[in-house]
């Protein structure tokens, strides 16, 4: 991770990204796959925190521009992976001699991602497992990486987002990042899933080995499983009790355990040889309190019950509106965009004229920006939930959301 030249190559890609952004501000037209290309060339090399950020970014298919979003999508299954003598020195520096724990790992790792890779190995007693390995060197190149971004995110102010409004947003990304870097907590994370949902038959989370793990190391039992984004063409039955499963397991999530697994990158998702849905990362997990969660639930309410000027309350109570004058025709239009997916009854969330009215609305977003902003504190949750109305996308879900949320609103204003 100590490439030499980092820091520049960041500060170009970045000066790229914030040209393009600025142009289309000024009413100009940006070559936004050229943009795609570059970023996913340079970002699946150097990896790290910013390549993260990317990940992110491309899980926000309603907001960016599709050529760019297709390019950085590539980044959550075609990342580069590191070549295995660097990473065969973190294994060494956790176990020590390899041979005298394992009886073999795989060379070729089997999933790269932007913080660390995957292999598996078997033990000595003869069982596969498999190791998340950090990337050497990431603990030190990440404030580099985070004033690169704060650099960057100073280009919000010519979206006339608030320079407060842009430290809290950098605040909640950088605390994110730095928790991916602590892969104790994330093997107390899978233990505690895998206690609190053991009653779910129809949900796997696979079981960290503790005497295994270290800082930069996470050894879990070996779960095999189709990755979600590999679903689409898969038998019917397959993808709807895969979709069900994560619908229920995300409700239960926030709404009886104040919690949220906040990483909705689909290759942290599978399904295994019964249908089961699988949960592979928890890298990321955040507290939701249950006053913020009401608050947003008070925001989908109104949505629903297409009233423009309860949307505009919700959205100050949340921190996500200020300024002058409500933009109650863009609420309207976000109402009509959202609604049909929480009519009564089943709905299918493959019906592509909801993501077309959803992207539709982006340009009427990105101009009404000097009163709606995104509250910094909800940055994870909205993200993650947006994320996962793709996965649901993806596995043409299709689902009764009414059945599900209208209890919701009372449960929350108790």
């Amino acid at each position: 991770m100590r490439e030499r030249g980092r820091t520049r190559r960041l500060l170009g890609l970045g000066t790229r990204t914030g040209g393009a952004l600025l142009r289309t501000r000024l009413g100009g037209q940006a070559d936004w796959r050229a943009l795609g290309e570059a970023l996913f060339e340079g970002l699946s090399e150097l990896k790290g925190p910013a390549m993260k950020l990317a990940q992110v970014m491309s899980q926000w298919d309603d907001l960016l521009p599709p050529d760019l979003a297709d390019e950085l999508a590539r980044l959550q299954r075609q990342a580069t992976p590191m070549p295995w003598e660097a990473i065969r020195g973190t294994l060494e520096a956790q176990y020590g001699d390899l041979e005298a724990v394992f009886a073999e790992v795989e060379t070729a790792p089997f999933a790269s991602a932007s913080m660390g890779q995957v292999h598996r190995a078997v033990t000595r007693d003869g069982e596969t497992v498999v190791l998340k390995v950090q990337y050497p060197g990431l603990a030190e190149v990440l404030e580099g990486d985070l004033a690169q971004l704060r650099r960057l995110m100073r280009l919000g102010r010519w979206f006339k987002v608030p320079q407060a409004r842009l430290d809290a947003l950098f605040e909640e990304l950088a605390a994110g990042l730095r928790d991916e870097l602590d892969y104790r907590a994330e093997a107390e994370h899978l233990a505690r899933y895998r206690a609190r949902y053991a009653h779910l038959d129809s949900l796997v989370i696979p079981e960290p080995l503790p005497d295994l793990c270290g800082p930069h190391v996470l050894a879990m039992r070996h779960v095999a499983g189709t990755p979600l984004r590999e679903l689409e063409d898969a038998d019917d039955a397959v993808r709807q009790r895969v979709a069900t499963t994560l619908a229920d397991w995300l409700i239960e999530e926030l709404f009886t355990f104040g919690e949220l697994h906040a990483d909705p990158h689909a290759g942290n998702f599978a399904a295994d040889e019964q249908g089961r849905l699988v949960i592979y990362d928890f890298g990321a997990v955040i507290p939701v309190p249950r006053k913020r969660l009401a608050a947003m639930m008070r925001l989908l309410e109104a949505t629903l019950a297409a009233d423009p000027m309860a949307m505009d309350a919700a959205m100050l109570e949340l921190g996500g509106r200020q300024g002058e004058g409500a933009p109650l025709a863009l609420y309207r239009e976000a109402a009509e965009a959202v609604g049909p997916l929480f009519a009564p009854g089943i709905q299918d969330f493959g019906d592509v004229r909801v993501h077309r009215r959803l992207r539709e609305l982006s340009p009427r977003v990105w101009a009404a920006m000097d009163r709606l902003q995104p509250p910094a504190d909800t940055l994870l949750l909205s993200r993650t939930l947006n994320g996962h109305y793709w996965n649901l996308v993806r596995l043409g879900a299709r689902l009764d959301m009414d059945a599900r949320v209208r209890p919701l609103f009372a449960k929350v204003s108790r």
